[in-house]
C-alpha cells in the first residue's frame, strides 16, 4: 500500500462512490440483505474497483479499518450497556424519569432531557454520551407511553452539536490549530451556536419526527420486553445523577489536564499526571461507573453476584448487532479513504473558485459524505483548506467563524460510510429507510443551520 499510486480520474472514483452507495441501499432497502453483509460486500467490491492492491484489500484496509473502529466503539458501547442495564433493572431509570417529568412538566420532558445532554455533551465525547443518557431517553418516553424519537432526538442532537462545534473535542481543537484561530473566541461564538442549531434540528426535529414515524421504545439497553416487575425499592434519581457523573466528571478532569499540558502549566511526563489521564480516559471511566453501580445499585442493595452477572451479560447480546455493523460503517469509509475518493471529492470541491467560508464548509461536507467520519472531515477539510484562509487575512473572530463553518460542513449528509449512522439506527431498532429520514436529516439540519448562523457571525464580526 505504501507504493500503491491512484491512477483512476477523480470523475471515475467518484463514479464508483456513487455506484457503491447506491448498491448499498438497493441491498439494504429492496432486497432486505442484512446490512453487515452488504457492508462488508460492497467495501470489497468498492476496493477492488478502484484498483487498490488484491493483496492489501482484505488485511491492510478492511481487517484493519474495521477494528480501527471496533477499537474506539466497541468497549464503550459494551460497557455502556451494561451500565444502562443496571441503571434500568435497579429502577434508577424510571425514578429519573420521574422526577424529570415532575420538575419540567410532562409536555418540555424531551426539552429537559435536551438540556441535561447538553450540559453532559461538553466534556464527553458523542458515542459515550450516547451510552449513558439513551437508558434515561429510553425509560423517560416508556413512562410517557410515547414514540421514542422526540426523546432520542432531542438528547442524541445535543451531543451532536457539541461534539462537532466545540473544544475541548478533537475536531474543533484540530481545525482551530490548522486556521490559527483562538480557541476562547471558538468557545465564545460556538456556544450560542450550538444551542440555537440543537434547539432547531434536534429538540423541534425530534417533535415533528414524533407526529410523523412510531418508533416503540427499543430494548436494547433493557434487556428485554419491560414488564410490571419492579423493584419494591427502586433507586433514588439522585443516586442515578450521581453514577451518571461520574464518567462525566472522570473525563471532565483528562480534559483540563490536557488543556493545562498544552498551556505547559503541567507536563506530561509526570508520573501522577498521566495516572490521572489514563484514569480519566473514556473505557476507563466508564468501567469505573460500571463498577460503582454494581455495588451501589447491585450489592448494597441486596442483589446477588450471581444475579447481577446475569444482569450484565444480558445487556451484550442485544448490542453485538450494533457494534459489528458499526465497525462495517468504519471499513467502508476506510476503503474510501485508502482508495483516494475522499481527497478526489475534496480536490474537486477545492478547485471551484468559490468564496473561503463557503469553501471550506463544502468540502467538509464533501469529505463526510465520502469517508463518514465527522473528525475526519473537520481536519482534513481544515488542512486542505488552511493555505487558503491565511490568505485571506481574516480577523481573529472570522476565523473562529471559519472553524465553525468548517465544522458544520462535516456533520452533515451522515449515510452508510459513517458510524455514528448505524450506532443511532441500531439502538432506537430503525429500519435504514427511517435512519435516513431521522438521524440523516437531523445531521444535515444540524449543517445547514450551524453554517447560516457561523456565516452571520462572520458578516457581524
Amino acid at each position: 500500500m505504501d507504493n500503491w499510486t491512484q491512477t483512476l480520474s477523480a470523475g471515475s472514483l467518484l463514479g464508483i462512490a456513487a455506484a457503491a452507495i447506491l448498491l448499498i441501499l438497493v441491498l439494504i432497502v429492496r432486497f432486505r440483505v442484512h446490512a453487515l453483509l452488504t457492508l462488508v460486500l460492497v467495501s470489497l467490491l468498492t476496493a477492488m474497483a478502484t484498483g487498490l492492491p488484491m493483496n492489501s484489500i482484505v488485511g491492510d484496509v478492511l481487517v484493519k479499518n474495521f477494528g480501527g473502529t471496533l477499537g474506539g466503539v466497541a468497549l464503550l458501547v459494551g460497557l455502556g450497556a451494561m451500565l444502562g442495564r443496571l441503571v434500568e433493572t435497579s429502577g434508577g431509570a424510571q425514578s429519573l424519569a420521574d422526577a424529570l417529568i415532575r420538575m419540567f412538566g410532562e409536555k418540555r420532558a424531551p426539552f429537559a432531557l435536551g438540556v441535561a445532554s447538553l450540559i453532559f455533551g461538553f466534556p464527553i465525547f458523542f458515542d459515550a454520551g450516547l451510552m449513558v443518557m439513551l437508558p434515561i431517553v429510553f425509560a423517560t418516553a416508556r413512562r410517557m407511553k410515547a414514540t421514542v424519537l422526540p426523546y432520542a432526538m432531542a438528547s442524541i442532537g445535543a451531543f451532536s452539536v457539541m461534539h462537532v462545534f466545540l473544544p475541548p473535542h478533537p475536531g474543533p481543537i484540530a481545525a482551530s490549530e490548522f486556521y490559527g484561530a483562538n480557541i476562547g473566541h471558538v468557545l465564545l461564538i460556538g456556544l450560542p451556536i450550538a444551542v440555537i442549531t440543537w434547539y432547531f434540528s434536534g429538540y423541534l426535529w425530534g417533535q415533528i419526527l414524533g407526529r410523523k414515524f412510531n418508533v416503540p421504545v427499543p430494548d436494547f439497553l433493557s434487556g428485554g420486553a419491560q414488564d410490571n416487575d419492579t423493584p419494591k425499592e427502586p433507586a433514588k434519581a439522585s443516586t442515578i445523577i450521581g453514577i451518571m457523573l461520574i464518567p462525566m466528571l472522570l473525563i471532565f478532569l483528562n480534559t483540563g489536564l490536557a488543556t493545562l499540558i498544552s498551556e505547559k502549566v503541567v507536563s506530561a511526563d509526570e508520573t501522577w499526571v498521566q495516572a490521572l489521564r489514563m484514569i480519566g480516559s473514556t473505557p476507563v471511566a466508564l468501567l469505573v461507573s460500571v463498577l460503582v453501580a454494581l455495588y451501589v445499585l447491585g450489592r448494597k442493595r441486596g442483589e446477588k453476584a450471581s444475579a447481577l452477572e446475569k444482569t450484565i451479560d444480558g445487556a451484550l447480546g442485544p448490542v453485538c448487532s450494533v457494534i459489528l455493523i458499526t465497525g462495517a460503517g468504519g471499513m467502508f469509509g476506510g476503503v474510501l479513504r485508502a482508495s483516494g475518493i475522499g481527497k478526489a471529492l475534496a480536490d474537486s470541491m477545492a478547485d471551484l473558485g468559490i468564496p473561503v467560508l463557503l469553501g471550506c464548509f463544502l468540502v467538509a461536507l464533501a469529505l463526510r459524505i465520502a469517508q463518514g467520519s465527522a473528525t475526519v472531515a473537520l481536519t482534513t477539510a481544515a488542512a486542505l483548506m488552511a493555505p487558503a484562509v491565511m490568505a485571506a487575512g481574516f480577523s481573529d473572530w472570522q476565523l473562529a467563524c471559519v472553524v465553525l463553518a468548517t465544522a458544520a460542513g462535516s456533520v452533515g449528509c451522515s449515510h452508510f460510510n459513517d458510524s455514528g449512522f448505524w450506532l443511532v439506527g441500531r439502538l432506537l431498532n430503525m429500519d435504514v429507510p427511517t435512519t435516513l429520514k431521522t438521524w440523516t436529516a437531523n445531521q444535515t439540519l444540524i449543517a445547514l443551520i450551524g453554517f447560516t448562523l457561523s456565516a452571520l457571525a462572520f458578516a457581524i464580526v
